[in-house]
């Protein structure tokens, strides 16, 4: 039998290692960096597809390993074993309020590395599920020019009164992020409106922290919606991406195509 196809043969693997952490890192593509950060289980193919996009628009794609196996599928026992990982790792401080992992410190030691060897007017920072709300903590340096939360789902549980509008920020760290939102750098965020990892609540306290600097894109996922969307629908940008011109995800995957080529390749733009 012939050898199996790699399904990311068009990414490069080398390693990164900054304050104590290394983790191995894919990267594919010319131009400004954009850190995509897989959600659980890892780099599946789904996530893989959606960095491939961000390349096409004329960036380098930075995918840090952080957890599971590049390439793999998805599948409920991979999916559960990844989960269980993540959340006993110190670097992710999965269940931490009013502080920041150190996962989100080696991200932006990450950041500034991709700066200066991509060149372009600062990085793009994607992140999803368990690492969405990391891309908020790459924001404190001045690196960061174009931070992607998709459906933000630390620190957990979402049932837990302080965690379901909490940043998992320190407030040193939170007031450089109001600070640099109020010098015009915006914020993205995704979730369903039934996502019960993601709660409304975190969306609040985005709003209410950065003012008119966060883009909130809520998907209506409710019971009975036009577009059938199901009720725990939750990878905005990868499994639950419907691919087809108007779905309410293609639009949502199109605005963040559009906020990144805004901010990394035509900067000047009003």
């Amino acid at each position: 039998m012939g050898a199996v196809p790699d399904p990311l043969d068009d990414f490069t693997r080398t390693s990164f290692a900054a304050r104590g952490i290394e983790h191995d890192v894919l990267r594919s593509g010319d131009g400004p960096a954009v850190i995509v950060i897989a959600e659980i289980p890892g780099v599946t193919p789904a996530v893989a597809d959606f960095a491939r996009r961000v390349r096409d628009l004329g960036c380098t794609v930075v995918l840090p390993v952080l957890f599971g196996e590049p390439g793999r599928e998805p599948s409920g026992g991979y999916a559960a074993s990844s989960f269980v990982r993540a959340c006993v790792a110190r670097e992710f401080a999965a269940f931490a309020t009013g502080r920041t992992a150190p996962v989100a410190l080696w991200l932006r030691a990450l950041a500034g590395h991709a700066r200066s060897s991509c060149g372009g007017p600062g990085v793009g920072v994607v992140g999803m599920c368990f690492t969405g709300g990391f891309a908020l903590g790459t924001m404190v340096d001045g690196d960061v020019v174009a931070p992607v939360l998709s459906q933000p789902s630390l620190p957990l549980p979402p049932f837990r009164p302080r965690a379901r509008a909490s940043l998992q920020l320190s407030p040193g760290d939170l007031e450089r992020v109001r600070q640099r939102a109020a010098a015009g750098v915006c914020v993205m965020g995704l979730r369903f409106t039934e996502d019960i990892a993601v709660p409304e609540a975190r969306f609040a306290a985005l709003r209410a922290e950065l003012g008119d600097a966060f883009i909130g894109v809520e998907i209506d996922s409710s019971r009975g919606n036009p577009w059938g969307i199901r009720t725990r629908a939750h990878s905005v940008l990868t499994e639950d991406l419907v691919d087809e011109p108007g779905h309410p995800t293609r639009q949502a995957l199109d605005q963040v195509l559009g906020f990144l080529g805004e901010r990394l390749l035509r900067p000047g733009d009003p």
